[in-house]
C-alpha cells in the first residue's frame, strides 16, 4: 500500500524536475539569439542607465540597422577592455557565472558605453569650446552627465576599419576608450564584439522604461 501511494509523488516530482530543465533550456535558446539580461555594476553610464539596473539587451537590434554614432552597446571587452587572465578558478569562476546569468552581479568581461567613433573616423579632444571632436567637427552631446564635461582628458585617434572608439555617459566615472590608447587594441572594440542594444530597464520597477536610441542622421553641432 506504501509503495503504490508514493507512485504519484515520484511522478509529480520527476514531472516537476522536467519541467524546470525544459525552461531553463528555453531561456538559455532565446537568452542566446534573442534577448538577454544584464545587470549594470556602476555608474558610468548615468543618467541613462544607474548601478544596479537590469536591462534587456537584444541580439539581433544591429542585424537589421548598423551600429550608428551614439548607440549604446553591450560588448565583451575581453582582449580591449578587460584585461587577459585565467580566472578565479573553476569553482569561483561558475557561481560567478550562474549569478551573472540571472542577472544579480556584473561581469568582469561584459561592458556598457556609448559609440562616439565609428570605422574610420577620427576622434579627438578637445576643440576651443571644450567639445569632442568627430572628423575635425564637435560632436552634440545632450546624454552626458550633468556636470561633467566631455573630456578632461586629452586624445586624438583615427578608428581603424572594424573597430568602435566608445565612451561612457558619466565622463568623470568612466574608464573606456581614452584610458586605453595604449593598450592592446588602443582602446577600440571590434564590432564583432558587439553583442547586442539595450532596449529595456527591467529593474527595479521605479525604473522600469525603454532605453532610447539616438535618432538616425547629423550628431555634431554643424549637423555633419
Amino acid at each position: 500500500m506504501d509503495h503504490t501511494k508514493r507512485q504519484p509523488r515520484k511522478v509529480g516530482w520527476r514531472f516537476a524536475f522536467m519541467a524546470v530543465i525544459l525552461a531553463v533550456a528555453v531561456s538559455g535558446l532565446v537568452r542566446s539569439l534573442w534577448l538577454d539580461v544584464y545587470f549594470i555594476p556602476s555608474a558610468s553610464m548615468e543618467p541613462v542607465l544607474v548601478g544596479g539596473d537590469r536591462i534587456l539587451v537584444s541580439r539581433t537590434g544591429f542585424r537589421t540597422e548598423p551600429i550608428r554614432r551614439g548607440d549604446i552597446v553591450v560588448f565583451d571587452g575581453r582582449g580591449t577592455f578587460a584585461p587577459l587572465n585565467s580566472g578565479n578558478g573553476p569553482l569561483v569562476d561558475t557561481a560567478a557565472a550562474v549569478t551573472q546569468w540571472l542577472g544579480l552581479t556584473g561581469s568582469d568581461t561584459t561592458y556598457v558605453k556609448r559609440v562616439i567613433g565609428l570605422p574610420g573616423d577620427s576622434v579627438a579632444c578637445c576643440d576651443a569650446g571644450g567639445n569632442v571632436t568627430v572628423n575635425g567637427e564637435p560632436l552634440a552631446e545632450p546624454y552626458i552627465f550633468s556636470g561633467d564635461a566631455p573630456s578632461t582628458q586629452k586624445f586624438s585617434a583615427v578608428v581603424p576599419d572594424g573597430r568602435l572608439w566608445l565612451m561612457g555617459d558619466h565622463r568623470s566615472l568612466s574608464a573606456d576608450s581614452r584610458s586605453l590608447l595604449g593598450a592592446p587594441g588602443g582602446g577600440m572594440v571590434p564590432v564583432d564584439r558587439v553583442i547586442g542594444r539595450p532596449v529595456q530597464i527591467i529593474w527595479p520597477l521605479d525604473r522600469f522604461a525603454s532605453v532610447p536610441r539616438p535618432p538616425a542622421g547629423p550628431t555634431t553641432e554643424n549637423g555633419q
